[in-house]
């Protein structure tokens, strides 16, 4: 059993997830609304977060939802709400994006900590200490984040936490820790989820990842699968996709949940993996908790 903060973190998944369900019904007034036209910003995880709930919203039929590497947001664009997620509340980025679109419209942040400049940058927040993390890997962050949205679609998260209960258990198969490569593929919902399995591969076991839409996996993807690799195939399933994949000798993963119950599982492996290699997870190489840049960098 490691003893990484950020398998702490990890383990911890169920209960904070059942906290933000509790958090959205006492916020609800403050979280898009069906027929809104919203977008979410974020940075590295919480920009795929963002990514996982625009394709969610959107399949409920709740609204046009985009999503935005807080950097890339197009100011010109109008939305009914604007929904950054930022665990620190310090990140430049999303720091200046708030502040650009001013009091005219309609912003929400959701932060980490209470007393960050996050928590004031927006006319709306929604405040998640019990998910803040020590690590400079997002985990429980980021999905409390998701669980907290997904509430607010009227999502049953407890039903995710019970999931997420046997999830924390999982023991990652030597036979996927013998691989080298690892690609993640999803659809809707679950190109988000793979996206960030794939980035928390690279963060904390420096793994050569990489993440695709799975109908576009045979549009090129494929060519760099070999018996070095562990393909994942994560949520929704694409029919033949597993079939069609065999004949490259990757070992074909299928997570066939919720694709964040999957992602538990997709963090457990990212620790493992640098556990594997001699790696302390909760020092990723490069990598600060937060991204702060100086006026004349950003």
């Amino acid at each position: 059993m490691s003893s990484s903060h950020v398998s702490a973190e990890i383990a911890s998944q169920p209960d904070v997830w059942r906290q933000a369900a509790r958090l959205a019904a006492a916020r609800g007034d403050v979280l898009p609304q069906p027929g809104e036209r919203v977008a979410v910003v974020g940075c590295g995880t919480s920009w795929f977060v963002a990514q996982a709930y625009a394709a969610r919203r959107e399949a409920l039929g709740l609204g046009e939802t985009d999503a935005f590497a807080g950097s890339e947001y197009p100011l010109e664009r109008r939305y009914d709400r604007v929904v950054a997620i930022t665990r620190s509340g310090t990140t430049t980025e999303i720091l200046q994006l708030l502040a650009a679109l001013g009091p005219d419209r309609r912003t929400l942040a959701i932060v980490g900590d209470p007393d960050s400049p996050g928590a004031a940058a927006a006319q709306d927040v929604v405040v998640m200490p019990f998910a803040d993390e020590r690590s400079v890997v997002q985990t429980r962050f980021a999905t409390s984040a998701l669980s907290l949205l997904r509430a607010g679609l009227g999502e049953d998260v407890d039903a995710l936490a019970v999931a997420a209960e046997d999830a924390v258990t999982w023991r990652v198969p030597a036979e996927i820790l013998a691989r080298t490569q690892f690609t993640f593929l999803g659809r809707g919902f679950g190109v988000g989820i793979a996206n960030e399995a794939a980035l928390k591969m690279r963060e904390a076991s420096l793994a050569w990842a990489e993440s695709y839409p799975a109908m576009d996996y045979r549009h090129g993807p494929i060519s760099i699968s070999d018996t070095t690799s562990a393909v994942f195939l994560v949520g929704e399933q694409v029919p033949g996709l597993a079939e069609d994949i065999a004949p490259t000798g990757a070992l074909v993963v299928v997570l066939d949940e919720d694709p964040q119950v999957a992602l538990v599982r997709l963090q457990l492996l990212a620790v493992a993996n640098a556990e594997r290699k001699g790696l302390d997870p909760d020092a990723p190489r490069h990598l600060t908790r937060s991204i702060i840049l100086e006026d004349t960098a950003s």
